[in-house]
């Protein structure tokens, strides 16, 4: 649970070095937008993405259960959406999986839909939200963000 609260912490004061000292050189993280991201680099580069929003997100946890090799958390972030300046809640559950005393797997779920509503606004993230095509483009976006990104 230590290193849960650790990550977490870290996370809400936006310390990229702590959160890197969490993971293991070999983590793949997933959510709804970031599928799947693989190795301790790529992920901190996504990290270093998010975290770079035009006001830093604003991060609490809580339900934090675990044990020696898996645990559970449930957050609440706050940020500004960059393309759109509107203000953005994602309620988020994630699951990770230790390796080496490090988390080597972190997966996020949280309702994509309404994330597209809060982030996009009417009519997109009304209308469209909830479609594959939008849900691709979405996705394809932040794979492009990311493969642009330097890694440091």
């Amino acid at each position: 649970m230590a290193l849960i609260n650790a990550f977490h912490d870290a996370l809400g004061e936006a310390d990229l070095a702590a959160m890197e000292r969490c993971y293991h050189p070999q983590v793949s993280f997933g959510d709804p937008i970031f599928q799947e991201v693989e190795g301790r680099d790529r992920v901190m580069r996504m990290w270093r993405l998010q975290l770079g929003l035009r006001d830093r997100p604003r991060s609490g946890y809580r339900d934090v259960t675990a044990d020696d090799f898996t645990a559970t958390a449930h957050s609440t972030t706050r940020y500004v959406f960059n393309h759109t300046g509107r203000e953005v809640a994602v309620e988020t559950d994630s699951l990770f999986r230790f390796e080496d005393e490090l988390i080597v797997r972190h997966h996020d779920t949280f309702d994509f839909r309404r994330w597209s509503k809060m982030a996009l606004g009417r009519p997109h993230g009304v209308l469209f939200g909830w479609t594959p095509t939008w849900r691709k483009t979405i996705r394809d976006r932040a794979t492009q963000r990311l493969d642009e990104a330097s890694p440091t």
